[in-house]
């Protein structure tokens, strides 16, 4: 019996498994499956109250083949929706700073070769000023519970919102269809979104 349970393989295991298997069915995509998704995405989200209602919308900038969020930025545009991008902070390890994205923000390579805006403390904005934070993640499954890429950011960057010091942010996931998975195995830090958005689909939790 505990020679059986030993052969199972843990938590940490199974999530770094999964991690490798859902990163590399979005990997995968072809362009045209990417481009129709985004057209997809930003169909979805223009309709979508919380967006008509926003003023100011933090997001990412596409990396390792997630959902392209780039049509979606030039429309937040187009209607002076103010667009943030998340920057590693550069003091407190494991956290994020939101700044203004613009047209004419430059733009830089972080540690892990993602591109954020250059620091610019002067448009840094706090987390209680925003409306809805768009967050990547890797899978999901259908009670909400969220797998990212491991390094706990967006975690420690919800965790106010979860101790309940930040209401009038929303936060919303987004995710192709095939990062829906059956079970996310998650550990007490793991934040659950309440709704995550897919080409295809809009999950409330």
């Amino acid at each position: 019996m505990n020679n059986h349970l030993s052969n199972q393989p843990s938590n940490r295991e199974l999530r770094h498994s999964l991690r490798k298997e859902v990163r590399t069915l979005r990997q995968r995509l072809s362009k045209s499956e990417q481009q129709l998704a985004e057209r997809k995405l930003l169909a979805s989200l223009i309709q979508l109250p919380e967006v008509i209602a926003a003023n100011k919308i933090a997001i990412y900038l596409t990396n390792d083949g997630e959902l392209n969020t780039t049509a979606f930025i030039h429309w937040c545009w187009q209607q002076a929706i103010e667009v943030y991008l998340p920057i590693i902070h550069p003091f407190t390890t494991g956290n994020l700073l939101f700044t203004q994205y613009l047209p004419d923000t430059t733009l830089v390579k972080n540690k892990f070769g993602i591109l954020e805006p250059q620091l610019d403390v002067t448009a840094v904005t706090p987390l209680s000023k925003l409306d809805i934070i768009f967050t990547p993640l890797v899978a999901f499954d259908q009670t909400g519970a969220r797998l990212g890429m491991g390094g706990g950011f967006y975690d420690r960057t919800l965790a106010q919102w979860v101790r309940g010091n930040l209401p009038l942010l929303t936060p919303i996931g987004l995710a192709h269809d095939c990062q829906q998975v059956e079970y996310v195995p998650t550990e007490e830090w793991d934040i659950a979104i309440p709704k995550i958005i897919t080409p295809s689909n809009c999950f409330t939790f």
